[in-house]
């Protein structure tokens, strides 16, 4: 039988890549670290990690095995909450993780009927990128992520081993927002090919990249105003008239004064929102409540002003 305590072992020195920096979180020395490992390896009759100049490494097998003690981890936690509740009597609660403009715009309208059907639970909100949010809802740190991917496969796929649900929610589209007078204003779409020349106002470093793939498949090289974090503060300095900039519908800003915006006409990136979920052998039913309330609102979104031509 496999040692937990040995999984544990095993899942620091994956997360610290070392046997050393692994030793000091658990307050063990090297060599015991060393010496877990090698019975957890006995154990299953593999190596589980990989030693080289860099640092440790895991091989397939010790990631199935981090995979399956992560999963163990999140169950126990989530069983540990369950306990205590009932234990206790304590208010039902749940955890959301959202980004930030999913929190702004599809967020709010469902937790306002969520709240409005179960008003005796306490919400927490947690403002994350989704390579921070899916590993908060593995651990059992959250509930929810609302999350996206842009171009390719979601992060979450049928059959893998993450431990989690991706539901999708909706299309995002890019949109080209420009300042007002603009030689482009008054167009309904326009192609990554007619922006050549312009300057780019980044509101997000990954669309910032996907734009400079698209641009140099269009022959040429993105001129770059600002490289920002948000999409607000980009659409902000296209009103002063820094630049243009590359915003996914559901970003786009309320207040549209002296701004215009285009649809991005393929070739171009897309954004795709979804929900991920933990695959939990006791679901918490709150998850599945505010799940259909997410995509019933999503379904009923006005278009944003700058998108209602």
């Amino acid at each position: 039988m496999i040692d937990s305590r040995r999984l544990q072992v095993l899942t620091e020195v994956a997360r610290q890549g070392s046997f050393n920096r692994a030793a000091t979180q658990l307050r063990l020395t090297p060599s015991a670290i060393s010496q877990q490992i090698s019975a957890l390896e006995r154990t299953v009759g593999t190596p589980v990690v990989r030693r080289s100049t860099r640092g440790v490494e895991l091989t397939d097998a010790g990631r199935v095995l981090v995979e399956t003690a992560e999963a163990i981890a999140a169950e126990l936690l989530c069983a540990e909450r369950e306990i205590a509740q009932l234990a206790t009597a304590r208010t039902e609660r749940l955890t959301v993780a959202t980004f930030t403009s999913g929190g702004q715009r599809l967020l709010p309208p469902a937790l306002i009927r969520f709240t409005a059907e179960y008003p005796g639970v306490e919400l927490t909100v947690i403002e994350s990128e989704p390579e921070d949010a899916l590993p908060l809802v593995r651990a059992g740190s959250a509930d929810v992520a609302l999350a996206y991917h842009f171009d390719g496969p979601p992060p979450v796929r049928p059959g893998d081993r993450s431990g989690l649900t991706w539901t999708p929610l909706l299309e995002d589209p890019m949109w080209v927002v420009l300042p007002a007078g603009h030689r482009l204003n008054g167009r309904t779409s326009v192609t990554v090919a007619e922006l050549a020349g312009e300057r780019w106002v980044h509101g997000c470093l990954v669309v910032g990249d996907l734009l400079d793939h698209y641009a140099a498949m269009a022959g040429y090289q993105v001129r770059t105003a600002c490289r920002g974090t948000d999409y607000q503060f980009a659409q902000s300095l296209v009103r002063a008239g820094i630049g243009i900039s590359m915003i996914p519908e559901v970003a786009l800003t309320a207040d549209h004064t002296g701004l215009t915006a285009a649809r991005l006409a393929p070739p171009g990136p897309c954004r795709f929102v979804g929900v991920a979920t933990a695959r939990r052998r006791r679901p918490n039913p709150l998850v599945g409540t505010l799940l259909r309330i997410l995509r019933e609102t999503v379904t009923a979104l006005p278009a944003t002003p700058l998108t209602a031509r």
